[in-house]
């Protein structure tokens, strides 16, 4: 087995279970699932698709609150433990640059990801169609949008923990108004968090069933020694709806926009009732991990059927050996994307 280097802190109090014997893929869940049930807050019905992250020695995270008219917010959670979750009762308020309110009509699937000393959450809304809106906080006290980073339409922005190459980096999926039956992951960079381009191709849909209408990025890329690990969602159609499943790939740490590594097989899907049962059925949808340098635990948090909030487990080594032994990257995932 490689011994495959988590370039990030320590993280002693990492939720963590250990992985059941004859479990066959390296991706895990915790025995306690859904770790968020329905009606978590007066006049929400639903939490899911979701992020978190260690802050001052314990977690906060942002949630996709489903308002019981219907309506997606973000919520602000606390957590000792990364498990048990306490929510402020009031949607996030956001402010612009001169500190006036400045909500977004409407704002779902967050992600939340530390860059140097800012945290910024990022999340899908309407800006005359579907795309994308960023805001930047220190404290989690005062939330600061800043510019919208595209035109519609535009879906599951992930942003790179780092800078590369002196640049913010960001990954999008491109789509359409309604609920698009087709997407690519594409990277994105800016200087600033403002004026993005240097648009390059990561990666489609594949010949693998699971992933073969549309695919998405999902957690906030880990920088390991093997390249950039990503936790992303594949869809495939049934008879019976989507279906989308969790996968991972490895990117090129210079070179994002370069695949070296594609799991051919997903790493988890819906099989369990709180993924097979909900709002929407058959999801496992990755928004964030959690990982800790000195023991290569990961913890991955995932949407489960737009109901729930989930969580499973996995180790770099073994994620990573995975992956790399059931890769089928092909020419068009390792060129650089630009055309």
């Amino acid at each position: 087995m490689s011994n495959v280097k988590l370039y990030c802190d320590a993280l002693p109090n990492i939720p963590w279970q250990a992985k059941p014997a004859g479990a066959a893929l390296p991706l895990w869940r915790y025995t306690e699932n859904p770790i968020i049930r329905r009606n978590p807050v007066p006049g929400v019905a639903r939490i899911f698709n979701s992020a978190v992250v260690p802050y001052e020695g314990a977690f906060i995270g942002v949630f996709r609150g489903e308002q019981t008219n219907g309506v997606p917010f973000i919520y602000l959670g606390r957590s000792a433990d990364g498990i048990h979750w306490q929510f402020d009762p009031e949607k996030i308020p956001f402010v612009d640059e001169k500190g006036e309110p400045f909500m977004p009509p409407y704002a779902y699937d967050p992600r939340l990801v530390k860059v140097e000393d800012t945290y910024y959450i990022i999340w899908c809304q309407d800006f005359y169609g579907a795309s994308i809106g960023i805001a930047k906080t220190t404290d989690f006290k005062t939330f600061t949008r800043i510019e919208n980073p595209f035109v519609p339409f535009n879906r599951n922005a992930v942003l790179f923990p780092r800078k590369i190459d002196g640049m913010f980096t960001l990954l999008s999926r491109p789509s359409d108004s309604g609920h698009t039956p087709f997407g690519d992951i594409f990277l994105s960079q800016s200087p600033d968090m403002e004026f993005w381009g240097r648009h390059r191709h990561v990666m489609g849909k594949s010949g693998n069933w699971w992933e073969n209408l549309k695919i998405g990025g999902g957690a906030a890329p880990i920088e390991t020694s093997e390249g950039w690990l990503l936790f992303y969602h594949g869809v495939t159609g049934t008879c019976n709806g989507y279906v989308y499943s969790i996968g991972g790939a490895i990117l090129d740490r210079d070179e994002p926009s370069r695949v070296l590594y594609r799991c051919s097989t997903f790493l988890l899907t819906p099989e369990t009732d709180y993924e097979e049962r909900g709002f929407v059925p058959n999801v496992c949808f990755p928004c964030a991990t959690l990982q800790d340098a000195d023991t290569g635990r990961i913890a991955v948090y995932y949407g489960c059927a737009d109901s729930y909030v989930g969580l499973a487990f996995t180790t770099a080594d073994e994620v990573v050996d995975y992956i790399k032994s059931h890769d089928s990257a092909g020419p068009a995932d390792r060129e650089l994307g630009r055309r």
